[in-house]
């Protein structure tokens, strides 16, 4: 066996093997890619202005019989002199499912419902609103199809005087289309993308969020490619949302980031992303991202920074995996961007791990065949940075791995750079002992890769128990991996002792 320094570096061919690993590598990639891209965030909500209502977090709790709701349902039937209150009431019990259950069963019960929601009185059209908010949050099906002859009234609302009442029938809006097809169809073909489109327009911003909203809810629908986004295009929906990926926009980082995901949505799609990048969809994106890092390195960040910084992140990321990302690439600032998502990575690293996947997912890419790239990380000296991300799990150590790998594949010299960093074959050694077999799969592949380039390469590995960590995988569990690493040892290092 190897001991000390003992050991001769074996004539190798680097071509053998290398392409290999760059094919498989690239079919990794495209299944991860085709992954997140199918990922969706489905999520409904209620206006802020309803949220943490004490009230109702007590009514939750409480067990309702059907004789109540029956007896709730009369009074407002028969249009009695507290009509406004037991709508009230009707209002919290439908938080709960077999409320809403019990109440869409009664004879009527919508009928009744939306004609209240259509009455002149506004002090009961809220009411009556607040009613269809709280059925259409929930996660039967069969709920929001009830409320299917709401949605015209709805729709004609968006066009009216109270930027409340057209924010809460955003809301409304949205929360039905996340759950039914036939839904979505309806509200379609009465001209829903149009009057978002006029929504997304309003000077109230509390509107333009929930519009937004609204049309991520839509977006994330299994037919939105078919059906949706061509609707969104020709409606030419995508300059406002690209607008308003803006941190100096008068509306709020809460509407960038729903406008973020309908981007994300629509690039996901598979459609031509060539208009969305004419239309300055990277452009805007990266100044955002910029600014944003710049935000971290200088200490002022703000509450819920991460949650624009995930989606804008991806949606870069599959621009640039698409057929126009050359043309992407071409629109980043090198050195501010890298710097900006090194600044996300360490600064959510520990409490949104989510944000730090998401920007090495981005590095990744723009990092894959791509040597501009792969020399800024040197210059800006974020090799460490990354080597400091190798004992962290969740993907994040895979994630490194594949950048290691895409900087390696460039050839002889960024392989001579990389192992000239100081904690690199450590840190490898480190991945080779986990028990996690993609995560030593692919540290053999960086391996090989480093180490057909350079024979200063096996020497340093050697001195840094390389060689007895390739050793220890004879007794792995998985064969292909147990291959994977009597080959390098076959390959590069001799089985003579000292």
């Amino acid at each position: 066996m190897l001991r000390g320094r003992g050991f001769e570096i074996r004539s190798r061919n680097r071509a053998s093997g290398v392409e290999e690993i760059k094919a498989r590598r690239r079919q990794q990639e495209r299944a991860l890619r085709k992954a997140r891209k199918e990922k969706q965030l489905v999520s409904k909500r209620v206006p802020r202005g309803l949220q943490g209502d004490g009230e109702e977090m007590e009514i939750r709790e409480t067990s309702v019989t059907q004789e109540e709701v029956s007896q709730l349902y009369q009074r407002i039937q028969h249009g009695s002199d507290d009509r406004l209150a037991a709508l009230r009431s009707l209002r919290q019990l439908l938080q709960l499912k077999e409320v809403q259950q019990m109440f869409v069963r009664f004879e009527n019960s919508m009928h009744i419902l939306i004609s209240l929601f259509t009455s002149n009185l506004a002090s009961v059209q809220l009411e009556a609103a607040q009613c269809l908010l709280q059925l259409s949050h929930s996660d039967n099906p069969s709920i929001s199809l009830v409320c299917l002859p709401a949605t015209p009234y709805l729709l004609t609302y968006l066009s009216g005087q109270s930027a409340k009442f057209t924010e809460l029938c955003l809301y409304i809006l949205g929360n039905l289309a996340a759950e039914n097809e036939a839904v979505r169809n309806q509200l379609l073909v009465q001209g829903v993308i149009r009057a978002l489109a006029i929504c997304l327009q309003s000077p109230h911003g509390a509107v333009v969020e929930a519009a937004a909203y609204s049309l991520s809810q839509m977006l994330q629908a299994k037919e939105a490619g078919e059906k949706i986004i061509p609707a969104v295009l020709e409606a030419n929906l995508t300059p406002h949302l690209i607008r308003l990926l803006d941190l100096d926009s008068e509306f709020g980082m809460q509407t960038a980031v729903e406008c973020a995901w309908c981007l994300h949505y629509i690039v996901s799609s598979g459609v031509n992303c060539e208009c969305m990048i004419s239309q300055g969809l990277v452009r805007q994106a990266v100044i955002l991202l910029i600014a944003l890092g710049r935000a971290v390195d200088s200490g002022t960040t703000t509450d819920g920074m991460e949650l624009l910084i995930y989606p804008v992140a991806r949606c870069l990321g599959n621009l640039i995996a698409s057929d126009e990302g050359t043309q992407c690439k071409v629109q980043f600032h090198d050195s501010d961007m890298l710097q900006a998502l090194s600044m996300f990575i360490r600064e959510f690293l520990q409490s949104r791990p989510f944000v730090t996947r998401e920007c090495l997912w981005l590095l990744n890419n723009l990092t894959a065949g791509d040597g501009q790239f792969c020399s800024a990380i040197f210059c800006l000296n974020l090799v460490p940075v990354f080597l400091q991300l190798i004992p962290f799990s969740g993907g994040i150590n895979t994630l490194v791995l594949m950048l290691l790998g895409n900087i390696a594949e460039m050839g002889l010299e960024y392989c001579e750079k990389l192992q000239q960093q100081k904690d690199l074959f450590s840190a490898l050694c480190t991945t080779l002992r986990t028990a996690d077999p993609e995560v030593v799969r692919l540290t053999l592949e960086v391996l090989n890769m480093i180490l057909s380039c350079c024979q200063q390469a096996c020497v340093t590995f050697a001195n840094q128990s390389g060689i007895q960590a390739l050793e220890a995988i004879q007794y792995n569990s998985n064969e292909e991996i147990r291959v994977r690493a009597n080959f390098l040892m076959d390959r590069y290092f001799t089985d003579k002792a000292i």
